[in-house]
């Protein structure tokens, strides 16, 4: 259950003002003295309302003024469906581990999608890892379950059922992170020379992982407004013997975007009329920006057809080696395949998440870094949208922590990458995300480190080189 907060006795009445039309843009607020009177609230509580409302974006605040509503920006989403070829081939991929996890300095990392140092829980990790180690001392030396410790499969079913999945928890797999649990997902319904789909773009991992596995793919367009290109999908589908479909529905990376449900459950009915199996990566969904979680395709799944992955390195720390798998119906074939990947994962780490888990710490650090991370998204979509050229689009994500960028197809995408590689602003070209050559005007944006006013500065510099070079042509 999502915790309440007294302040939204009146942000809720301020956000249903808003959204009727009482209140319009520009609106001046009442004050925090008049709100703190009217409500009985504290100073504090008064002005956490009105940081929550400013986070959503519905108002402004104004130095020495006061707050205001904000005025509304229209999302100039593009109609126009990216069309790829319809082929199935062999995956030729360059090594490019390089463009999706460089680091120079805090200040100029936008390429890479874990949480920076600073937004790390560390005192939280390193204390529970400690009361661990005095707590299990020498068993955490002994190999643990090849399928992972019981109690920590149990509170992760338990975790996922508050989200309307129902899981059993002796259908989970605990694996070393998230691409383990892909390999083994994809190694249970797939050989050498099967036809998968994925969604396009795609982060570059996964299309390593299919690479290695010499799995033939087709590549499905996200679509902006749905998140999905169902229509695509059916053809490829009818036209190919897919095995499975690779997807991120909730907070996609590169895209940022989120599926909606009658999408999902679209794709459902689509896997069941072919008879594949759906690879849904639920790593991002806990970054959610709204009231509450999105729903997973697993929670919508009644036929089985639906193996979901996840794992603590995007919400915790990337050093923190622990996914797991819901095989489901797949259990036997996974089981067998995570056993030839490694006798056990970590149980320190095991231990660790579990002791996380079942106290309420977690969920704390969770509400605090979504808070920030929406707060992040808001300031480097003001600076991308206010300084890079028209014609630019940079979709607002809804959770997660990365931006998909285009700029305007005249653009010298190589002088402006010359540019950003010389001032170390570190973005992730859009080819990096397919095998085809269709995204070479777009590029990720990732906003998990601290952005400090340096950031900020960086972001501007590189839409002003943007603006240059499409005023060039």
């Amino acid at each position: 259950m999502a915790k309440s907060y007294k302040y939204e006795i009146f942000t809720a009445v301020i956000e249903k003002q808003i959204h009727s039309g009482i209140l319009q843009e520009k609106d001046r607020l009442p004050s925090v003295r008049e709100i703190k009177e009217k409500y009985k609230l504290s100073t504090s509580s008064v002005q956490s309302g009105f940081e929550y409302l400013m986070i959503k974006g519905l108002i402004r605040s104004y130095p020495r003024s006061g707050y205001f509503v904000a005025e509304i920006q229209e999302e100039n989403i593009p109609e126009i469906r990216t069309k790829l070829p319809v082929v199935v081939r062999d995956a030729e991929f360059m090594k490019s581990m390089m463009l999706t996890s460089k680091r120079t300095s805090e200040s100029s990392s936008f390429n890479t999608a874990v949480p920076g140092d600073l937004l790390i829980p560390q005192k939280l990790i390193l204390r529970t890892m400690q009361e661990v180690i005095r707590e299990k001392g020498a068993s955490l030396l002994r190999y643990y379950p090849s399928n992972g410790l019981e109690t920590l499969r149990k509170q992760i079913a338990k975790q996922m059922g508050t989200y309307g999945s129902t899981l059993n928890p002796d259908e989970i797999i605990i694996t070393d992170g998230a691409l383990q649990a892909l390999t083994i997902a994809l190694k249970s319904v797939t050989k050498a020379g099967d036809v998968v789909a994925v969604d396009s773009p795609c982060v570059f991992s996964v299309l390593e992982v299919i690479a290695h596995l010499e799995l033939k793919v087709i590549e499905i367009p996200i679509h902006y407004r749905s998140g999905f290109d169902t229509e695509y999908f059916r053809t490829v589908c009818q036209e190919n013997n897919i095995r499975a479909l690779v997807i991120t529905p909730n907070f996609h990376n590169p895209t940022g975007m989120m599926m909606d449900d009658e999408t999902k459950k679209e794709i459902l009915g689509i896997a069941k009329t072919h008879q594949l199996c759906i690879i849904e990566n639920d790593m991002y969904s806990d970054l959610y920006f709204d009231e509450q979680r999105p729903h997973s395709i697993k929670s919508l799944d009644k036929n089985g057809s639906v193996m979901t992955y996840s794992s603590f390195s995007k919400t915790l720390a990337p050093g923190i080696r622990l996914g797991w798998l819901y095989a489901g119906n797949f259990y036997a074939k996974s089981e067998r395949v995570r056993f030839t990947l490694g006798r056990t994962v970590s149980p320190i780490y095991q231990e660790l998440v579990l002791k996380l888990l079942q106290g309420s710490s977690y969920e704390r650090h969770l509400r605090s870094f979504r808070k920030k991370l929406n707060q992040q998204a808001i300031q480097v979509l003001d600076a991308l949208k206010n300084s890079f050229p028209e014609g630019s689009y940079f979709h607002r994500p809804q959770g997660g922590y990365t931006i998909w960028g285009r700029l305007p197809e005249n653009t010298d995408m190589e002088k402006f990458y010359e540019y950003c590689e010389k001032h170390q602003i570190l973005f992730t070209p859009g080819n990096t995300f397919s095998f085809t050559d269709k995204y070479q005007f777009h590029f990720r944006i990732v906003f998990a480190e601290r952005i400090t006013s340096e950031s900020i500065i960086l972001l501007q510099k590189a839409g002003e080189k943007a603006r240059e070079l499409f005023l060039a042509t």
